[in-house]
């Protein structure tokens, strides 16, 4: 729920003291006395404490604003707590003459303490007639405030980006970095283990002609693959009993634990027999137990080694998407930046079949890599966005080919498509079709100012089950910037 709105002051603040505070503004500094006194005498004056309203969203604009003293924030009551803009003393904002605005974009809300002067709407054509140098003043106030708005909008397109771009790789880590981890646990847990069993391996005084059996028995073993669970997992639920009752009857302490390392590795009732002819029971129990806590040690290895040459893999991916480690302008490898884009969102990408068609020996373009990369974080993006309420097989193509003396890079989704009437909208800076506070209808305007920074062309052709975004970029560098 707002706050209460600003209120004229109880006493009014004598004119020659609003007059005084007006040369303060910086869009009015030089104005003439006279003219200053025009605006105070004519103006409506407003006071706010921290946290009340000037103006509400979606109200009609019928004021042009002075902030005397005080900050006002702009913020919008959906989407991102970022404000769109803020006003500091010695601004003018609101509505200004020649400005298009009908209604407030976001509520103008105290920051602090607010005192601020008013002019109505109505009032403009003859304020403009007494003070013939306001036009220019207004003017240019309105050309930095769009830039300034521009510039916060696209800021926070770009935190939105890498907020979407921190959950996929936070995803991507959390795999491979909780099965490390388990695998460390287990390994530490099988080493203390094999710790506490080594004083019963060195009882068993074992001859040198054991020994030697003793590893030709598990080089055997060795030799086998472990065994895939699969179709007939209850043939190795069975095994794994078989194992069980053997060990039981040997007799052999935690049977439980050894017989299913046993049975992946394939290892059955007929090796245990010709174990236990070299060695005693005894000898045979011990033996058996530091050969299972091997094999699991030995998978925790390879556990270890498969998640941190994951995660290794997706560093890289992460210092090729970003070219963290080159320069601006650097011989770029287009088919590795999609790549490398793709890892980005690989956790987005459980139900959707990628298909890849790289011409071979494709050659680098010189390039802003950094950049390209944004455009097809855009552009899968928006695919992957399309496709997100499919219950049919979800398809992404991407597709990287000479074009003549052009690079053709081309990414095409099935999904519903773009519909005719808003396809020549889609690069449009602030146009979307997603729901308010999904986005802020930069991205594909900001992809189309990176492809046009490198003499490229970014067009879109779409229809139900087809949508594709062509860019095309130049290959000789000489032209392209």
């Amino acid at each position: 729920m707002l706050s209460s709105l600003a209120s004229p002051p109880a006493t009014p603040t004598p004119v020659e003291q609003i007059v005084d505070a007006l040369e303060r503004v910086a869009p009015l500094q030089g104005l003439a006395y006279q003219d200053r006194l025009w605006l105070a005498e004519h103006g409506e004056e407003l006071v706010a404490e921290a946290g009340e309203v000037l103006f509400e969203e979606t109200t009609p604009a019928d004021k042009l604003v002075l902030i005397l003293k005080g900050e006002i924030h702009v913020q919008r009551a959906r989407g991102t707590t970022i404000p769109i803009f803020i006003g500091r003393t010695g601004q003018m904002t609101g509505l200004l003459p020649f400005s298009r605005m009908k209604t407030f974009g976001g509520h103008g809300v105290a920051a602090a303490k607010v005192w601020a002067l008013t002019v109505p709407r109505a009032l403009f054509p003859e304020m403009l007639q007494a003070i013939p140098s306001m036009a220019q003043r207004c003017v240019s106030t309105l050309l930095d405030r769009v830039r300034e708005v521009t510039r916060i909008e696209q800021q926070a397109e770009k935190l939105t980006a890498l907020g979407k771009l921190a959950g996929n790789l936070a995803h991507e880590l959390n795999n491979p970095a909780s099965a490390a981890q388990r695998a460390a646990s287990g390994l530490v847990m099988e080493l203390r283990a094999n710790r506490e069993n080594r004083f019963k391996l060195v009882n068993l005084c074992l001859t040198e002609k054991q020994i030697s059996q003793v590893e030709g028995w598990e080089r055997t073993i060795f030799a086998r693959k472990p065994t895939q669970p699969g179709p007939d997992a209850a043939e190795q639920i069975s095994r794994e009993e078989t194992l069980r009752n053997w060990l039981t009857s040997l007799p052999c302490e935690g049977a439980w634990d050894v017989a299913p390392d046993l049975a992946e590795h394939g290892i059955t009732i007929e090796d245990l027999d010709q174990l236990h002819k070299i060695l005693e029971a005894n000898g045979t129990c011990v033996t058996l137990q530091y050969f299972a806590r091997y094999l699991r040690s030995t998978r925790s290895v390879e556990t270890l080694i498969a998640s941190t040459a994951r995660i290794f893999d997706l560093i890289s991916a992460v210092k090729t998407y970003s070219n963290m480690d080159r320069a601006a302008i650097s011989e770029v490898d287009v088919p590795a930046g999609l790549e490398a884009t793709v890892q980005m969102h690989n956790s987005r990408l459980k139900r959707v079949t990628v298909e890849r068609h790289y011409q071979e020996d494709l050659p680098c373009i010189s390039a802003y890599g950094g950049e390209l990369n944004q455009v097809w974080t855009s552009l899968i993006e928006n695919a992957l966005d399309a496709m997100a309420c499919m219950d049919t097989p979800r398809r992404l193509k991407l597709v990287a080919r000479r074009d003549g003396e052009m690079l053709l890079v081309e990414i095409s989704d099935n999904g519903p498509g773009i519909p005719p009437e808003l396809k020549d909208r889609v690069f449009e800076p602030f146009f979307t079709t997603k729901p308010p506070g999904h986005a802020l209808g930069l991205g594909l305007d900001h992809a189309m100012r990176i492809v046009r920074k490198h003499r490229g062309h970014l067009e879109v052709r779409s229809e139900p089950g087809d949508t594709c975004f062509r860019v095309r970029l130049p290959l000789d560098q000489f032209q392209a910037y």
